[in-house]
């Protein structure tokens, strides 16, 4: 995994531990373990990293949130292709993440840029608040949402506007519900006559292979619709960005 030329503007082991809210002793860490690949030596011997890096350190920090010791973090990572795209990583991320449990941390704005790897502006806390990432509490602290910071930070620097992000999630929000609601009546009509430990033991087992089958599904189906609004065989470029989340999560 490289710094290309025709990736974003490469990072310091600085700017790649403060995007990733961890410290600069603990990229070197990974990297002195074979867990992140070694940065571009560029201009004075001055390491660079790119997105790939960004991506595998976010995927890194997902599973040991998640409790994995480091030597079954590599072993998971040697598991996966040579050729992973940070789209790719991205993705196993959300899976990795989709099983915790909801977590919701108080803490001060001082933190939660920590946290965020990077300096929030008042807008961007407003805009944080109105995906309910953050939830301003007492004084100068903030209610976190966990599962949903690292999104909601790269979500500040997409370029739309922040009614689309919003109407975006609700309707990520409404078909997810949706699907839900129908997986969850169908699974409940084959196990009705079983009992509660089978129940359990079933929910355990699906929980990942849901979210994972969701995940393809959608990926796909997002592919599919971009495809076809580049080609330009869609409709017009308002019709084609709405169909797109709508297709896509449905």
């Amino acid at each position: 995994m490289t710094t290309e030329a025709g990736d974003a503007t490469p990072l310091t082991i600085d700017e790649l531990a403060a995007r990733a809210g961890v410290t600069v002793r603990t990229v070197r860490f990974y990297g002195s373990k074979g867990l992140l690949p070694p940065p571009v030596i560029g201009p004075r011997r001055v390491g660079h990293y790119g997105t790939d890096h960004v991506a595998r350190l976010a995927l890194i920090e997902e599973l040991r949130q998640q409790g994995m010791t480091l030597s079954a973090i590599e072993r998971y990572l040697k598991q996966l292709p040579d050729d992973l795209t940070p789209h790719d990583l991205a993705i196993h991320r959300a899976v990795v993440a989709s099983w915790a449990p909801d977590a919701v941390d108080t803490v001060p704005r001082r933190e939660l840029e920590r946290r965020a790897g990077r300096p929030l502006a008042a807008a961007d806390v407003e805009r944080l608040a109105a995906m309910s990432v953050v939830v301003a509490a007492d004084g100068d602290t903030f209610r976190v949402d966990t599962g949903l910071l690292r999104l909601g930070v790269q979500l500040l620097d997409v370029p739309l506007s922040h009614e689309v992000i919003l109407a975006a999630r609700k309707v990520l929000i409404e078909h997810s519900r949706a699907a839900a609601h129908e997986l969850s009546r169908l699974f409940r009509g084959a196990v009705a006559e079983r009992d509660a430990q089978d129940v359990k033991s079933l929910s355990a087992h699906m929980h990942p292979l849901v979210v994972q089958a969701l995940l393809t599904t959608f990926q796909r189906s997002l592919r599919e619709e971009l495809s076809e609004w580049v080609t330009g065989s869609g409709t017009d470029v308002t019709g084609s960005g709405t169909d797109v989340t709508g297709s896509g999560a449905d």
